[in-house]
């Protein structure tokens, strides 16, 4: 996945909005992008992010806290078996793991955005995780408006690290993740 061009302005800010803000989910239009290899090919597909909860502090980018629900069950890929199995018992097993969670437990500024760690638990398994992170302004706003943004977190985990090892002769391991979530600041 990419970023479309109307997401192409980055933010900028000033020191004078240095308090911590809560911002909610925009969820139909945020999305969870994923990749993996399959032989040759890539496997690719989407999940729904079903809840976040966002504080960013522009001010102290360290005291930013993430935390983010995704619908495992209603993951979708770019061929009808891959899904079917891919939420089957071998991998992510959504009858009895519905969702995925990521909580951060930092986040530190970077040239080009920030590194979001935290805690990632899929099919009951928590492990450490890293995203980068990068926000911009959404379409229509002006320059330090900072109510309707995007964050995008790239990053990849190890399926094997939770279990998740069904097909693993046939599909990669690492799952390449690109998450889009617009957010839209609390009144």
């Amino acid at each position: 996945m990419r970023l479309i061009p109307i997401l192409a302005l980055m933010l900028t800010v000033s020191p004078a909005l240095a308090a911590p803000e809560v911002y909610h989910l925009q969820p139909d239009l945020s999305s969870v992008g994923f990749e993996t290899d399959f032989g040759p090919d890539k496997i690719t597909g989407s999940m729904p992010v079903a809840t976040a909860d966002l504080t960013l502090d522009f001010g102290h980018v360290g005291s930013s806290k993430v935390a983010v629900t995704l619908n495992a069950a209603g993951a979708q890929a770019s061929f009808p078996f891959a899904a079917q199995a891919m939420k089957g018992p071998k991998v992510l097993d959504t009858a009895e793991f519905p969702e995925i969670s990521f909580v951060s437990t930092g986040v530190k500024a970077e040239a080009q955005g920030a590194t979001v760690s935290g805690n990632i638990t899929i099919r009951g398994v928590t492990q450490p995780a890293s995203f980068h992170a990068e926000i911009y302004r959404q379409q229509g706003t002006v320059e330090g408006d900072l109510s309707h943004l995007t964050i995008r977190l790239t990053g990849a985990v190890q399926r094997s690290d939770f279990g998740a090892v069904g097909w693993h002769d046939m599909v990669g391991d690492q799952v390449r993740l690109d998450i889009l979530a617009r957010i839209e600041r609390a009144n």
